[in-house]
C-alpha cells in the first residue's frame, strides 16, 4: 500500500486532528507519532533514519495508507519523491503560536526526559527525535525559539512553493471539513471535524503517566 496522503506539518499544528479526519475520509490507518509510541517495532527504522541511515519507505508505511506528524515530517522531500503520486497537507499555524505550543509540549518533554523509567522503546525513540529536531530541522538546541522559528518557516515557504500547482494544500484545521474535502476529492461528513490533542491532552496521551 503506497502512501495517498502526506502530512508534513510540524508537530503541534493540528496533525492529530488531521489523522482522525483522514482516517473518517478513508485514509485509514494514519500514520502519526504515536504509532510509534504504541508500537516498538517501529522504532528502529526510524532511528536509523534519523542516524542517516537508508531505509525502505515501503516497508516502514507498509499498511498505512497517509501519514502526519513527526517524525515524518521531518523527511517531507524524502516521502513526497517517494510517493510522487500521493497529495501533501501543510498542516500551518502562526509562528509564534506554534512556538508557544511546541515549547509547552514537546519541548518541555524532550528536556525533562528523565534518565530512566520509561519504556525502552520510547526512551531511545524520544532522543532520537532530540536528534531530529536538533540536527535535521532546527540545526540547533530543541529549545533555541530563534532556530526553532527560522526552521519552522523555512519549511512551510519550502512546501508551498516547491512542488506542482495542485500537489499541496495549506491546511489550517480551524478550517474544517470544506477546504480538506475539497483537495482530496472526498465528500464532507455530517459530523463535525476532529479536535484532538490540545496540550492538556498531550500530557495524558505523552506524559509520565501513560501507560507503557
Amino acid at each position: 500500500m503506497a502512501l495517498s496522503v502526506i502530512g508534513v506539518g510540524y508537530g503541534r499544528t493540528g496533525t492529530m486532528s488531521l489523522k482522525l479526519a483522514l482516517e473518517e475520509l478513508g485514509y485509514g490507518p494514519c500514520h502519526h507519532m504515536e504509532d510509534v509510541f504504541n508500537n516498538p517495532t517501529q522504532v528502529p527504522a526510524w532511528r536509523a533514519a534519523i542516524a542517516g541511515e537508508p531505509v525502505d519507505w515501503d516497508q516502514v508505511y507498509d499498511g498505512y495508507s497517509a501519514t502526519t506528524d513527526w517524525p515524518g515530517a521531518g523527511f517531507s522531500k524524502e516521502l513526497a519523491d517517494h510517493f510522487p503520486d500521493a497529495k501533501i497537507i501543510l498542516t500551518a499555524r502562526n509562528v509564534d503560536s506554534w512556538w508557544e505550543s511546541y515549547s509547552s509540549t514537546i519541548m518541555e518533554y524532550l528536556v525533562e526526559l528523565p534518565e530512566e523509567g520509561l519504556p525502552p522503546h520510547i526512551d531511545a525513540m524520544a532522543r532520537s527525535v532530540i536528534d531530529m529536531l536538533s540536527n535535521k530541522l532546527f540545526k540547533s538546541g530543541i529549545d533555541d525559539e530563534q532556530a526553532a522559528k527560522a526552521a519552522y518557516q523555512d519549511h512551510v515557504n519550502h512546501m508551498t512553493t516547491a512542488y506542482a500547482d495542485g500537489r499541496v494544500l495549506s491546511f489550517d484545521v480551524k478550517d474544517g471539513w470544506a477546504t480538506l474535502c475539497e483537495f482530496l476529492g472526498k465528500p464532507v461528513p455530517d459530523g463535525e471535524f476532529p479536535r484532538a490533542n490540545n496540550s492538556e491532552e498531550f500530557w495524558v496521551n505523552f506524559g509520565p503517566d501513560r501507560e507503557a
